[in-house]
């Protein structure tokens, strides 16, 4: 009985923190699914079109209440161009919490995705796109 409650509460600190990390895992990939397909509308719109921003963070918005609301608690996604042909969308929440003794920074997940605009280029030597 003695050796039963000196280690129950260690296994039990060892099975939450287990649960706490796939969680984090969960919510990491929940994260880079979203980065993932609002870069992805990023990318795909054209070059004139001024509200790629809105469209690829109400995209990314969406997957994350698709796909996990309660995983990735407090979803926001931005977007940024780093030049006119490159774009990237963000994706920051933060995991759920099972062990509540843990600071809450170590729970906050950052995922980004982008790439290149994709565009047809005539082969005609001009360098815009169409």
């Amino acid at each position: 009985m003695i050796e039963l409650a000196l280690l129950m509460p260690v296994v039990l600190a060892i099975v939450l923190l287990i649960v706490q990390i796939a969680l984090w895992f969960h919510g990491r990939q929940v994260a880079e699914a979203a980065a993932r397909e609002g870069a992805r509308v990023a990318r795909s719109a054209p070059f004139d079109s001024g509200s790629w921003e809105a469209e690829a963070s109400a995209k990314a918005t969406d997957i994350v209440r698709a796909i996990g609301p309660r995983l990735l608690g407090n979803a926001t996604a931005t977007t940024s161009a780093k030049d006119p042909d490159q774009r990237f969308v963000t994706v920051r929440g933060s995991a759920v919490q099972v062990v509540p003794l843990l600071p809450e920074l170590a729970f906050t997940i950052t995922a980004t995705s982008g790439g290149p605009v994709e565009c047809f280029r005539p082969d005609n030597g001009g360098d815009d796109c169409e």
